[in-house]
């Protein structure tokens, strides 16, 4: 019995130090993604915690008939897989608008809630850089009602 004991004890030590990590301050850059269009985000992220952070971002996208912004917050776990590579995941929400195009919606605008949550993974390198790829599930709340795939590709400068 005391084997047992002390293997699980081992297994959670080994389970926290691989928690432990160098998460900067701040990072700011852009992420690529796809959701109903191609198009940019600007965002950041703030370290709120030993491994939790903050991400705020603005993005506009270009579709079809239409285009759109959104304004995004999400908060972030993460934790080290080796080194410099991470993984993360949280829950998020946000707002968004899109514009119509008057020739096949009769213009006007519909404006909307979204609730969202990324996983990913990023890799730090030894300067300021930051790489990730990450997955982020929409549900719009007001706006087609349906749930959307977003998945993107983000550089950052840390800070």
């Amino acid at each position: 019995m005391k084997k047992y004991i002390f293997l699980i004890l081992v297994v959670v030590a080994f389970g926290y130090e691989g928690t432990a990590q160098e998460i900067s301050k701040n990072a700011i850059g852009l992420r690529l993604g796809d959701n109903d269009g191609f198009g940019p985000e600007i965002n950041y992220q703030r370290h709120v915690g030993d491994n939790n952070r903050l991400e705020f971002g603005f993005s506009w996208h270009n579709y079809k008939h239409s285009d759109g912004i959104k304004l995004t917050g999400i908060y972030q776990w993460l934790w080290n897989i080796d080194g410099g590579f991470n993984w993360y995941a949280g829950p998020g929400a946000g707002l968004g608008m899109v514009s119509y195009d008057k020739r096949y919606y009769d213009g006007g605008s519909d404006t909307y809630a979204f609730i969202t949550g990324t996983v990913g993974i990023e890799y730090n390198f030894d300067i300021p850089l930051m790489l990730s790829l990450d997955a982020r599930p929409q549900f719009n709340l007001g706006y087609n009602d349906d749930l959307g795939f977003d998945v993107g590709l983000g550089i950052r400068y840390q800070f």
